[in-house]
């Protein structure tokens, strides 16, 4: 019998079900599919690698498929083809994975001096990473510069002022801000300028010595409708259009992240479906109205962070205690508290639900739980917003549970050890083919 996968989305009771509009859900399979409303078949990814190393796995650890995530790179290239991928660091800064996808062609997207020398580890030119943060201080920005280098994010008159200071003769890349509506991680109002200030911000690069190269934007991570592309595409070609007007014309195009994972839940459990395929005809369609109307070639980078490793990371977990008690109105109530949790792996369970396996538990009684990590912090658990969780009904402390969808963030996000509790050891599979590695 198949072990049992909790999608999060499996709540019981007349007042969820109504809810969600269903009264049944079906149970997730061994491999994890992202079904596409816009009209093709569903996306299939094969995750054996990944489930037999969880299986043989005997303590907590996080787990990530490279030939998984190599995968799903060259499909990415395959979709948009001749676009520069540079992978966005802060998505899962695991040398494993940063080292694999550099031998697969890509770039780095990096946020700070020491995730610039993260990347120059893995072998990649200097040219081949660019400081996409736009919040840079004096001594950061100079450090880039000494470690080679020469491609930075701005979206002020400040912080051109101080590039041209501390990085002379750089190029430097204007991100236009988006509403980020859409996305589960709006990012619309910390980084970016209006487009109307655009013209000026590149202006003043221009005449402090800089390059104008380029213009960059992020519709918000786990983005889950092509609409935002082609709006913020839209965007774009009205700044290069004002650019054009003041003699400023860049020559790159920065369409930055937001490509969403295809295995993750939102707070109700349900099934996130992005329309996977209309993004990237957005997408595509977006880079040729933007070479029609410009009057240089023009040239694309993405920056794709989870959407290639939240898949193909899961961890392996185990029970720390199932519990019953009752709340302060009568209500009786069940709480599965795991080994990890907000602060050791889990951190996106504000925004999201992961799917759960339990392999020792395939069939037998299942309860409805609350979800929580081992922490002694109340928001150390998952939202509550819609319901309680289906598990086993004879879970014990220690027993493995499977963690799947989880290799963003999981360990960027992960505390040193919030009330004692340490980050996961991270391992990997795959790779060896194109690494050349023995060992």
């Amino acid at each position: 019998m198949r072990p049992q996968i909790t999608d999060m989305h499996q709540i019981t009771g007349p007042r969820q079900a109504v809810d969600l509009g269903r009264a049944h859900h079906r149970a997730a399979t061994a491999f994890a599919h992202s079904h596409r409303t816009d009209g093709s078949l569903p996306v299939r990814q094969d995750h054996s690698a990944l489930r037999a190393a969880l299986a043989v796995a005997t303590e907590d650890a996080i787990v990530y498929d490279l030939d998984g995530i190599g995968r799903q790179y060259a499909t990415l290239c395959a979709e948009l083809p001749g676009v520069a991928m540079r992978f966005a660091m802060k998505a899962c800064p695991v040398d494993e994975v940063l080292g694999h996808l550099a031998r697969l062609g890509a770039g780095f997207d990096a946020a700070s001096p020491q995730e610039i020398a993260q990347a120059l580890r893995t072998g990649v030119a200097p040219g081949l990473i660019h400081y996409g943060n736009t919040v840079k201080s004096d001594r950061n920005i100079a450090a880039a510069y000494r470690l080679g280098v020469r491609d930075f994010a701005t979206d002020s008159l400040e912080d051109v002022v101080a590039v041209a200071e501390h990085a002379p003769g750089s190029r430097v890349f204007c991100r236009i801000a988006t509403t980020g509506e859409g996305a589960l991680w709006g990012l619309s109002r910390k980084f970016g300028c209006a487009p109307e200030d655009a013209p000026r911000v590149l202006g003043t690069a221009r005449a402090l010595g800089l390059v104008p190269s380029g213009l960059s934007l992020h519709v918000g991570s786990q983005q889950m409708t092509a609409e935002a592309w082609a709006v913020a595409i839209d965007s774009l070609a009205a700044v290069l259009r004002a650019l054009g007007r003041r003699g400023i014309t860049p020559d790159r195009i920065n369409l930055g992240g937001g490509l969403p994972a295809l295995g993750v839940l939102d707070r109700c459990g349900r099934p996130l479906v992005p329309p996977l395929s209309s993004m990237f005809t957005a997408i595509r369609e977006g880079m040729e109205r933007l070479r029609a109307a410009h009057a240089v070639p023009l040239h694309f980078l993405l920056e794709p962070g989870r959407h290639l490793v939240a898949d193909h990371g899961a961890i392996r977990a185990h029970v720390a205690r199932l519990t019953s008690r009752h709340r302060l109105d009568g209500t009786p109530e069940r709480w599965l508290y795991l080994s990890c949790g907000k602060f050791n792996g889990l951190y996106e369970i504000d925004q999201l639900q992961y799917r759960l396996e339990f392999p020792t538990h395939p069939g037998g009684q299942f309860v409805d739980a609350v979800v929580a990590g081992p922490t002694c912090d109340s928001d150390d658990a998952f939202a509550q917003a819609g319901g309680p969780v289906r598990v086993p009904r004879a879970l014990a402390s220690g027993d493995p549970v499977w963690v799947h969808s989880c290799g963003a963030y999981a360990t960027s996000y992960a505390t040193r050890g919030f009330n004692g509790f340490d980050p996961l050891p991270c391992t990997s599979i795959g790779g060896r083919a194109h690494s050349g590695d023995d060992a």
